[in-house]
C-alpha cells in the first residue's frame, strides 16, 4: 500500500503489513473517523466485516476477513489524545473492547451530539449529512451481505459514504455545542453511553428475555439459570442465543416447572434434530432454577406502590419537557422518556426503588428538567394551548412573566429530594 490514494479515491487494505502501514500515517493525526460493517444473524457476537476509516488524505477499507490482525488500529484509537468519531458507534466500541478490553481516548458519536443540538434522536446517519450538511448519501446497499467477496465498487462505495463526511459533521456540531454551552454535556453523556455500552457487552442480561412479566419468583428463578446455560451454549457453538432456545420455549418450560427430559421433549417447538444433545444441559439448569433457596429467588423485593395519579403526571410532564427541549434545539428522545420521567416524579416521592438514581436525576439532564418540573409542580408555570398551527402547540407560561425555559433557565440545578405535595387523606397516600 503505498502513502497516496490510488486513482479509485481509497486505499483497499486487504493484508495485516497494510494495516500497520495504515495505522502508521493515521497516528500522525489528532483524530480518526471510522465506520464498520457487520454481520450478526449467524453468530454469537457481531461478524466483522469491513472497517472504514477516514482522516487527513486518508480514505481507506479494510477487509477483515483477509486481513486479520487489528489489533494496531483498535490500539491506535485507545492512545491518549486521540479522538475517535463515529456514528451510532454502539458495534464500534463492541469490537474494540472485545479486542483490547479498552476504550477509545475520547469518543465523539455524531448522533448523540446531533441530539444536543437538534431536535431528532436517534437520527440516522443519512439524516445528519442532510441536515448539517446539506447533501445527498447512498442508500443502495442496505441489504448487503458483507461476507461475500469480491465486494463491487458500489459496496465500496456505499461502505465509504459511512464515513467520507464525518469530519465536517463533527466539525459542524462540535462549533453548535460550543456555541449553546454544551460541550461539558456531550462530554458527560459519552461517558455516561460508554459506561452503559461496556456494561451491556459485559453484564449477563437475562431480564431482556420476552415475555417474564407476570412470573413466579420461581419461575423467574429458572428463567435466570435458563439464560445463562442458553448463553454458554450459544457462546460455546458461535451461533445465536435465540437458536439455541427460542424466549417463548424458554418462558414456556419456566411455566412448567420440569426437569424431567420426558415432559421437556413434550413441549411444542421441541421436536428437533439436536434436542438429544442439548436435553442433558436443559434438564440441568431447569433443576437448579427449581433447587435455588427461596430468599435467593429474583423478584422478592418488597416496596411501596406509587400513588395512581403518578403515571397521568409522568405523561403530562413528559409532554410539557418535550415541547420544552425542541424550543431548547434538544431532541426530547436523548433527554428521557416518560417513563423516565415517572422514575423523577417517584424518586421525589420517595418510591423510586431502583439500584441508581433515576437518570433525569443528575448531570445536565438534571439542569434541563429540574427548573421545568420544579416550576410546573409548584404552579410557577402552567401548560396550556398556544398556535395551534405550530409544530409545539403546547407552551409552557412561568407567571413570572417568562415564557418558555431559555437555556439561562435550564443551567439551574434542581432541588434534590425535594417532596411533592400529595393529598395525605387519599387511601393510597403512603401515611394513609
Amino acid at each position: 500500500m503505498t502513502h497516496s490514494q490510488p486513482a479509485d479515491g481509497f486505499d483497499h487494505v486487504s493484508t495485516d503489513s497494510e494495516v500497520r502501514e495504515l495505522v502508521d500515517r493515521l497516528a500522525r493525526h489528532p483524530f480518526v473517523a471510522f465506520d464498520t460493517e457487520f454481520v450478526s444473524e449467524h453468530t454469537y457476537r457481531s461478524q466483522l466485516c469491513l472497517v472504514q476509516v477516514a482522516a487527513p488524505g486518508i480514505l481507506a477499507v479494510i477487509d477483515t476477513l483477509k486481513a486479520r490482525d487489528l489489533e494496531p488500529f483498535w490500539r491506535l484509537l485507545a492512545e491518549p489524545g486521540r479522538t475517535t468519531v463515529v456514528h451510532a458507534g454502539r458495534e464500534e466500541m463492541g469490537f474494540i473492547l472485545h479486542a483490547i478490553q479498552a476504550r477509545p481516548s475520547k469518543l465523539f458519536d455524531v448522533q448523540v451530539g446531533a441530539g444536543l443540538v437538534d431536535h431528532d434522536f436517534p437520527a440516522g446517519y443519512a439524516s445528519i449529512v442532510r441536515r448539517f450538511l446539506n447533501l445527498p448519501t447512498n442508500k443502495g446497499e442496505t441489504r448487503t451481505d458483507w461476507r461475500q467477496r469480491p465486494l463491487s465498487q458500489a459496496q465500496l462505495d456505499y461502505a465509504l459514504d459511512d464515513v467520507r463526511h464525518l469530519e465536517r459533521i463533527w466539525r459542524k456540531i462540535e462549533s453548535k455545542l460550543d456555541a449553546l454551552g454544551r460541550t461539558s454535556w456531550m462530554e458527560e453523556e459519552m461517558a455516561t453511553w460508554q459506561d452503559e455500552v461496556e456494561e451491556s457487552f459485559i453484564r449477563k442480561r437475562w431480564r431482556r428475555v420476552s415475555g417474564l412479566s407476570g412470573l413466579s419468583r420461581r419461575e423467574l428463578a429458572v428463567a435466570r439459570e435458563l439464560w445463562h446455560w442458553r448463553d454458554s451454549v450459544a457462546e460455546a457453538r458461535d451461533m445465536p442465543p435465540k437458536r439455541v432456545l427460542r424466549d417463548d420455549l424458554l418462558v414456556e418450560l419456566c411455566k412448567r416447572k420440569s426437569a424431567d427430559p420426558r415432559e421437556i421433549s413434550a413441549i411444542r417447538g421441541m421436536q428437533r434434530s439436536d434436542l438429544r444433545h442439548i436435553l442433558g444441559g436443559l434438564s440441568e439448569a431447569i433443576a437448579r432454577g427449581l433447587d435455588l433457596p427461596e430468599e435467593e429467588c429474583p423478584g422478592g423485593e418488597k416496596f411501596r406502590a406509587p400513588p395512581s395519579q403518578l403515571a397521568v403526571l409522568g405523561q403530562f410532564m413528559a409532554t410539557a419537557l418535550a415541547g420544552a427541549c425542541r424550543q431548547m434545539n434538544l431532541a426530547p428522545a436523548l433527554v428521557g422518556t416518560a417513563s423516565d420521567m415517572r422514575d423523577l416524579l417517584a424518586w421525589k416521592l420517595g418510591y423510586h426503588h431502583g439500584d441508581r438514581d433515576p437518570v433525569l436525576a443528575s448531570g445536565w439532564r438534571a439542569a434541563v428538567v429540574g427548573p421545568i418540573v420544579d416550576d410546573l409542580l409548584s404552579g410557577r408555570a402552567a401548560l396550556r394551548i398556544g398556535d395551534l398551527n405550530s409544530n409545539d402547540p403546547l407552551v409552557i407560561e412561568r407567571f413570572d412573566g417568562a415564557g418558555t425555559p431559555s437555556l439561562h433557565d435550564a443551567g439551574r440545578r434542581p432541588p434534590v429530594n425535594e417532596p411533592l405535595p400529595i393529598d395525605r387523606n387519599s387511601p393510597r397516600s403512603p401515611e394513609a
